[in-house]
């Protein structure tokens, strides 16, 4: 057997695409390498052709941009200042000196601003380094304009710069940035196969990760076997990017396998990689396999951080062992690891779920007397206990502490006030903090939508609840199937049963197809108006579309049946509906119990369940 590496086109299939189709902004990259060896390329429309490269010659003194000029360029007029006193003296700074300065302005955001500059320093005549133009990349991608950042990529082939592994990493991250997977992978397999440049660690890590964090799994790991294969040994970082993913699965079993892998080949994991599988074991409530995870971290001299002791105390919490949890935090005190907000947080939010807002309360309390920050998730934590047990007067005088404290309430918070309100029927406080949090500029999502028409409709707000909906529409705003059953139920259940189905029928026009409790909803409207040629045509229409009809959808026209005494009807209703093994639920059953108290010959009028009543 050879030791020789493994051919890894078949991986790069694993990635998503058997062949790597061009970016949609680079026709064609087959540029000069990260080597330094020249080829002919063309990009976005471009044409270069590579005959010779002369070194660009420039100053090589290295200046403090802060000492020589006197200026602290910490804010945007000073970088300024500091950049026309810089092109302006002779000889001209070392690039160094320019590119610090673009990178300062960098983390200062003035993005815009570094883009501008190059473009004074291009029209000097200042020459140019790879440095100043992944300075330029850099900042294209983080606003958000990755597409603009490769139009960079000729000025390497003009002024003769190599391409090197950093301008690329910085490509492939903002695309991940915006979300565009596929072009951030198909660029990364590019770089490969035309041996433009050859990934390091960090490209590896930023691909792995991108792909992790938008839940795919198996290409990440595919990933990591590539890896395996080529000339760049897998690290900590990356090993604990794929274990992380795993757990985050709920795949233990191939996390642990890694890691043992890691083990084997020397690598040792870190506290990172310990708290990655530590937290999917205690979403899987598996406490054992924790203590043996923490007892090999201490054998490891590797002492558990704040972020474990969290992750445990979070486990325990939403599991109900909130004394568990309490008990792990005066641990972990004892251990020199003091609790911090994620810590308390935590147990507030265990004591919620058991509905002890008290000791929450307490635990609150706690925090403040400590001087530890109580942040939005505290008060929000606390706001939803309350609105759960209906106690909305502490509820609204939290919300109303947030603002006092010198916050901001989320949408979360808005959210959970709003539900709290029209639970117990506080309508017009309710529509009061809807203004206020459009008057603050909070700007309303899709959740807070829904609760606002769902409290609309509960009240008979009609009218208000399709305004609503319409100046939503007009605003091209965003919504989904979700919001339009809400609107379609609420119209239903407040007898606008022509409007509901009107708006039922505009979905297929706006581009959304109803879901089975969409369905359900309307054939569930037509039946309690006694319209069941309507909700067999709903059924049929449904079925055609591909979306099956649930034991819910049959328990729904059988009820119908049964309220208008269609027994007959009914029966035929129920071999389809004994064939496609579907069977009455708790509320069909008690429907049929009212109607049999008041005429128990209908048991005889319906074969199935007379035999089963002489069984």
């Amino acid at each position: 057997m050879t030791n020789q590496k493994k051919n890894p086109k078949k991986l790069y299939a694993k990635l998503g695409h058997t062949e790597i189709q061009p970016l949609k902004m680079m026709r064609r990259i087959s540029l000069r390498n990260c080597n330094g060896i020249p080829f002919i390329s063309s990009i976005s429309g471009s044409a270069f052709t590579i005959r010779a490269y002369s070194s660009c010659r420039y100053s090589k003194k290295s200046i403090s941009v802060k000492d020589k000029f006197g200026v602290n360029s910490s804010n945007l007029d000073d970088a300024l200042t500091l950049f026309h006193q810089m092109v302006r003296i002779k000889p001209l700074p070392s690039l160094f000196d320019f590119s610090k300065l673009f990178n300062n302005m960098i983390s200062m955001k003035h993005y815009s601003a570094v883009l501008s500059l190059f473009r004074e320093m291009q029209i000097l005549g200042i020459p140019i380094d790879g440095f100043i133009l992944t300075s330029v990349i850099n900042s294209y991608c983080l606003m958000h304009h990755a597409h603009f950042g490769f139009s960079v990529l000729p000025i390497y082939l003009k002024n003769g710069i190599p391409f090197d592994v950093v301008a690329f990493n910085t490509l492939i991250k903002g695309l991940f940035a915006e979300n565009k997977v596929e072009d951030a992978v198909e660029l990364f397999k590019k770089l490969v196969r035309d041996k433009i440049c050859e990934p390091n660690e960090v490209m590896y890590g930023i691909v792995m990760n991108g792909l992790s964090k938008r839940g795919h799994t198996q290409k990440t790991l595919s990933l990591l076997r590539l890896m395996e294969q080529g000339n760049t040994e897998p690290n900590i970082y990356i090993y604990s990017i794929v274990i992380d993913a795993l757990c985050k699965d709920g795949n233990l079993d191939a996390a642990i396998n890694i890691l043992n892998e890691m083990k084997q080949k020397d690598v040792l994991p870190n506290i990172v990689t310990y708290n990655s599988i530590i937290d999917g074991l205690c979403k899987l409530g598996q406490w054992e396999k924790v203590k043996t995870l923490f007892s090999e971290m201490v054998n490891l001299n590797m002492y558990p951080d704040v972020h474990t002791f969290n992750i445990i105390t979070d486990g325990l919490c939403k599991e109900g062992k909130v004394k568990d949890a309490e008990e792990v935090m005066k641990h972990m005190v004892e251990k020199g690891v003091e609790p911090n907000t994620i810590t308390y947080n935590a147990l507030m939010d265990g004591y919620c779920l058991r509905g002890q807002l008290d000791r929450a309360r307490r635990i609150f309390s706690i925090m403040i007397d400590k001087g530890i920050e109580t942040d939005i998730i505290s008060y929000n934590i606390l706001i939803k206990g309350y609105c759960k047990k209906k106690k909305v007067d502490e509820a609204m005088q939290l919300f109303c502490e947030i603002s006092q404290k010198g916050s901001t309430p989320d949408s979360f918070t808005y959210n959970t006030i709003l539900q709290g309100l029209f639970e117990v029927g506080r309508t017009g406080d309710a529509k009061q903090i809807y203004a206020e949090m459009l008057s603050a500029g909070t700007k309303p999502n899709i959740y807070i939508h829904v609760t606002l028409l769902n409290g609309y409709y509960k009240y008979g707000f009609v009218e208000e609840a399709m305004a609503l909906v319409n100046k939503l529409e007009r605003n091209k705003e965003y919504t989904n199937i979700v919001f339009y059953r809400v609107v379609i139920n609420g119209l239903c259940k407040n007898g606008k049963l022509n409007e509901a189905h009107a708006v039922f029928k505009k979905l297929s026009f706006i581009g959304l197809l109803p879901d089975v409790r969409t369905y359900n909803i309307m054939i569930n409207g037509f039946c309690l108006e006694g319209l069941f040629d309507e909700a067999k045509y709903i059924l049929r229409k449904m079925e055609d579309n591909g979306c099956s009809p649930n034991n819910v959808t049959y328990n729904v026209i059988v009820q119908g049946f049964l309220r208008c005494n269609k027994i007959s009807e009914m029966a035929s209703f129920m071999k389809e509906m004994d064939g496609r093994g579907f069977s009455f639920d708790a509320s069909t059953t008690g429907v049929l119990i009212d109607v049999v108290r008041e005429n128990p010959s209908v048991l005889d009028m319906i074969p199935e369940l007379h035999s089963k009543h002489k069984k």
